[in-house]
C-alpha cells in the first residue's frame, strides 16, 4: 500500500462536506483504508478522515496504543468508521489541546463534549455502536469535523490558547 500526501489546512477539499460512502466492502474501499493506515502511521497520528488525503467521503480512521504524540492520552482501539453520526451523552464539554495532521507542528485549546455516542459501519458493513468519553471521545469528534469541513482551529473559542506546539510547550 501506500503513504499518501497530507493536505494543509487551506485546501478547499478540507472545507466541503464529504459525501456518504454507498458501497461498503469493496476491493477500492479496502486500498484506501491502507493507505489511510500507512499515511497515518507514518505520521503518528491518532486519527485520519479521508478528506485529509484528498478523498471527500465520510470515513475516518483512529486508534492509538502509545503515541509520540500524546504521551498522556489513554489507548483508543482501532475503528474503521463509516458515515458516522455522532450524539452528545451530556452537555457537559472540556477543553483539551489538540492537534491536527493538516496543521502540522499547530495545537490549540478546543472545547469538546466530554462523552459521545457514536454509530456508523465499517469497511465490511457490520453496524458500529459505541458510548466513549475522554480522548476516545475527543479524537471522534476531531475527526469527524473533518467530514463536515471543520478544522479544530474553528472550534477554539481562544485564540490565544493557539500557537506552535514548539513555542507553546517551551521546556
Amino acid at each position: 500500500m501506500a503513504v499518501r500526501e497530507i493536505l494543509k489546512m487551506g485546501n478547499p477539499i478540507l472545507l466541503k462536506e464529504a459525501e456518504q460512502v454507498r458501497e461498503l466492502d469493496t476491493p477500492e474501499l479496502h486500498e484506501l483504508i491502507k493507505d489511510m493506515m500507512d499515511t497515518m502511521i507514518a505520521a503518528e497520528g491518532a486519527g485520519l478522515a479521508a478528506p485529509q488525503i484528498g478523498e471527500s467521503i465520510q470515513l475516518v480512521i483512529f486508534g492509538i496504543e502509545k503515541n509520540e504524540r500524546y504521551p498522556e492520552a489513554e489507548e483508543v482501539p482501532f475503528t474503521v468508521l463509516i458515515n458516522p453520526i455522532i450524539k452528545p451523552l451530556t452537555e457537559d464539554k472540556e477543553d483539551d489541546w489538540e492537534g491536527c495532521l493538516s496543521l502540522p507542528g499547530m495545537r490549540g485549546v478546543v472545547p469538546r463534549y466530554k462523552a459521545i455516542n457514536y454509530k456508523g459501519f465499517d469497511q465490511y458493513g457490520n453496524k458500529i455502536d459505541r458510548d466513549v468519553e475522554g480522548f476516545h471521545a475527543r479524537v471522534v469528534q476531531h475527526e469527524c469535523d473533518h467530514l463536515l469541513g471543520i478544522l479544530y482551529p474553528m472550534r477554539i473559542e481562544n485564540m490565544k490558547l493557539f500557537g506552535f506546539h514548539d513555542e507553546i510547550f517551551v521546556e
